[in-house]
C-alpha cells in the first residue's frame, strides 16, 4: 500500500511557472546528438520517432528539468 510505482509520471508543472520547460533545436543527425548528449548523461524522454515522414523527432531531459526537443527534417521534405 505504501510503494510507489516508478512508472507513474511527473505531475505537469503549473502553466504560469515561471521559466523555460521546452525548447526545440534542428539538427542534421538526431541520432548522433542523442548518442552524444546520452555519453554527456543527459536522459531522453522517450525515443526517436518518425513524426509523418517529415522529422525524427527525440526529446530529452536537460540541466534543471529543461526539456529539449530534437528535430531533423527528412530528405525529400519541404517547410
Amino acid at each position: 500500500m505504501g510503494d510507489t510505482d516508478d512508472q507513474t509520471p511527473e505531475p505537469a508543472p503549473a502553466a504560469n511557472r515561471p521559466g523555460l520547460r521546452h525548447v526545440a533545436f534542428q539538427v542534421n543527425d538526431v541520432r548522433g546528438v542523442v548518442e552524444r548528449i546520452q555519453e554527456a548523461g543527459w536522459q531522453t524522454v522517450g525515443e526517436v520517432v518518425n513524426y509523418e515522414d517529415t522529422f525524427l523527432l527525440c526529446y530529452v531531459r536537460g540541466p534543471e528539468g529543461l526539456i529539449v526537443e530534437l528535430a531533423e527534417r527528412l530528405k525529400g521534405t519541404t517547410g
